[in-house]
């Protein structure tokens, strides 16, 4: 079996932490639930060094080939902007789709959807993008949902969640997700994972 690239984590919070670990727990601990907070993984130490040293800045992703990505909707989350987490929805192509279920006064400039929830994690965010790319599957007659996140796709959005340990607004969507994705699934759709490196949704902003 082939040994897993070890991997650094870069983390930064204005007037706080600075710094870089190959544990992504420690950095997780660090980063969460502080809305201001950049992060990033890296294969080497020196380009998780070299990324703060040059501001910590979330560069946009090169386009990723349609060819490559199948045909449906992909969502994903982050919290790289500085103002909390944000959600995203697109298609293959990285056309954003979140316009189908919330109105323009709930987008961002960006097309993207900024979580108002002071409290929330990555994790809630990941959860309601998917809510949102089972609404716009259902509205569209779209079969298939990508996303990046094991917990939500394999956890979450199945109703296995530990209620006593989260907030229950969290526990919550996760009951309402798990509904509509019974639902989804009766009616032939599939919501697989794929990596955040060929994510179109991805924000670039988590692990």
């Amino acid at each position: 079996m082939t040994k897993a690239k070890k991997k650094y984590y870069a983390y930064t919070i204005p007037g706080g932490a600075t710094g870089v670990t190959d544990d992504w727990k420690k950095c997780e601990k660090i980063v969460s639930g502080k809305a201001s907070a950049r992060y990033r993984g890296f294969l080497s130490k020196e380009d998780a060094e070299r990324w703060l040293d040059d501001g910590a800045r979330y560069d946009p992703k090169p386009a990723i080939p349609a060819k490559r990505l199948e045909s449906g909707i992909y969502f994903d989350a982050g919290t790289g902007r500085g103002d909390g987490v944000e959600i995203s929805v697109t298609d293959e192509k990285g056309k954003n789709l979140l316009h189908k279920a919330l109105t323009s006064k709930e987008l961002n400039r960006f097309g993207k959807h900024l979580v108002g929830n002071a409290g929330a994690t990555n994790n809630y965010g990941e959860l309601l993008a998917l809510r949102y790319a089972l609404v716009i599957a259902r509205k569209d007659g779209i079969k298939n949902i990508f996303g990046d996140s094991k917990l939500v796709i394999e956890y979450w959005s199945r109703g296995r969640i530990k209620s006593k340990e989260l907030p229950e607004e969290t526990v919550q969507l996760a009951h309402e997700v798990a509904e509509m994705r019974d639902v989804f699934e009766k009616d032939g759709g599939v919501i697989e994972r794929v990596s955040g490196a060929h994510n179109p949704a991805d924000l670039g902003f988590h692990r």
